[in-house]
């Protein structure tokens, strides 16, 4: 079977072509009066206006190591001018796309398109020419900023409201797949807030409007010739448009653009927790209200969680007020927030709700988000999974550290409750918040939880990562089954 891969939007250089530009100013509508569902007769008018403001790009990157030249007066020498062996740095070029955001000259355009490139070149749709200056990038997003300099105001788009964006709208993309310059195809908004495991961030507008190599930097239009994303990437078995594409939502470009062009860089907001989502019967567990939330599993040394106070297995419900969907939202919902400025979150701890108050601290770079007496093992109990102490034998066999006091987990039945809960070589830390060290003393408080079979049971164990690292994962237990 194929592998389906997320392929990077970039080419060699091609040529470019391009049509004749006329107009300056925003080529951008105001969106009220525009019907973003109903198809239009034609997409010709709409092209033909925003053409201007979208450009090719190219670029030149000198490599490390020139390729040799044969000696002078050896049989081979005629064949330098052949192979390009001037001596020189042999230039490895790539296209791309982009777009016009300001009558001044600032392109926005993908990161991945201008990465290490040594020169940028513009191309307007007139066939003008342009060398560009790198404002800022931003590898996460995958977004960079060029500027132009031009002795004339530029044509440029204005960014849409990409919240508002909705699955079947009516969108366009317009840019330069493979060398084509000024292709324009059409098709609508398949999918919002997808998430390709490209950044921390992934929150793509999925499209079947083709997109192609090329078309990486280009916009993808909304109907009142607003850009509501930037494309991206495709997934597709062949390397061409298979019908799924995928753009970076307006409302990001807008944020992380403006901080380029005002900084440079792109500054984040660090709260210094790893967190995993909760479903509704965690939450249940927690005797809180609600569906949806996020579990602190660790909180990072000096961060502004642990100046805050706030504790692993805090449960947060909201921030500043509004509900947290699970990780990734509270990853996008806490990129949007100032550095420096307090936020509140509403926690669950202990059964009992609080609101805590964090400031947030700038990220930085190199920033990421005792032992039990002798018992006996039990595989007849109200998990459903066989229980040991934590031993020199278990602490060998499964890696445990030494810091790690509780009740391991070494095998779990398919007919028991835990199954899909609990993992082998989980370390069981609590029960309902209350700590366990012994496997007698374990079964008791799990036996003394099931008597209200409306509450699930709330476990916390330590469980080893994939890259051997232990971390908090907290788990419920339904009582009735």
């Amino acid at each position: 079977m194929t592998r389906i891969a997320v392929l990077a939007l970039i080419l060699a250089a091609l040529p470019a072509a391009g049509l004749t530009a006329t107009a300056q100013g925003s080529l951008s509508q105001p969106a009220a009066g525009v019907d973003m569902k109903s198809a239009p007769s034609s997409f010709r008018d709409l092209a033909k206006r925003l053409m201007p403001a979208v450009v090719n790009i190219s670029t030149e990157q000198a490599l490390a190591a020139p390729l040799p030249t044969f000696p002078e007066g050896s049989p081979a020498e005629r064949f330098n001018d052949y192979f390009g062996r001037d001596g020189g740095a042999e230039m490895q070029g790539s296209l791309g796309s982009g777009f016009v955001i300001s009558t001044d000259g600032y392109i926005v355009t993908n990161n991945h398109v201008i990465e290490q490139a040594d020169t940028i070149t513009i191309t307007f749709s007139s066939g003008r020419e342009l060398q560009a200056k790198l404002v800022g990038r931003d590898k996460d997003t995958d977004i960079a900023v060029l500027k132009v300099n031009s002795r004339t105001p530029l044509p440029f788009v204005e960014m849409a409201d990409s919240d508002k964006a909705e699955v079947g709208d009516w969108v366009i993309a317009i840019g330069n797949p493979l060398g084509f310059g000024g292709s324009v195809s059409a098709g609508i908004i398949s999918a919002t807030g997808r998430d390709l495991n490209a950044g921390r961030s992934d929150n793509f507008i999925q499209t079947d409007a083709a997109i192609n190599q090329g078309n990486s930097g280009g916009p993808l239009f909304n109907l009142a010739g607003q850009v509501v994303g930037v494309n991206t990437a495709i997934i597709s078995q062949s390397g061409g448009s298979i019908g799924l594409g995928f753009s970076v939502p307006s409302n990001s470009v807008k944020r992380i653009s403006q901080q380029l062009i005002k900084e440079g860089r792109v500054r984040r907001p660090w709260l210094g927790v790893n967190v995993q989502d909760a479903d509704a019967a965690l939450i249940k567990a927690y005797r809180a209200k609600g569906l949806t939330g996020v579990i602190i599993t660790r909180i990072s040394d000096g961060s502004p969680a642990e100046t805050a106070k706030l504790e692993v297995g805090d449960l947060i419900l909201t921030i500043d007020g509004k509900s947290v969907g699970g990780v990734r939202e509270m990853t996008r919902t806490l990129s949007e927030k100032a550095i420096g400025k307090p936020i509140r979150l509403l926690v669950v701890r202990d059964g009992r709700a609080r609101d805590v108050s964090v400031t947030l601290t700038e990220l930085k770079e190199d920033e990421d988000e005792t032992v039990a007496a002798p018992d006996t093992a039990a595989n007849s109990n109200d998990l459903g999974a066989e229980l040991a102490p934590v031993d020199d034998d278990m602490r060998r066999r499964y890696g445990i550290p030494k810091d790690i006091s509780g009740v391991v987990v070494s095998s779990v039945s398919p007919r028991g409750r835990a199954y899909n809960k609990l993992r082998r070589a989980d370390v069981i830390v609590e029960v309902n918040f209350q700590t366990v060290s012994t496997v007698t003393q374990t079964l008791e408080k799990v036996k003394a939880a099931m008597a209200n079979p409306s509450q699930p049971v709330l476990i916390r164990v330590k469980r080893r990562g994939e890259t051997g690292g232990w971390f908090d994962q907290f788990v419920s237990i339904e009582v009735t089954k």
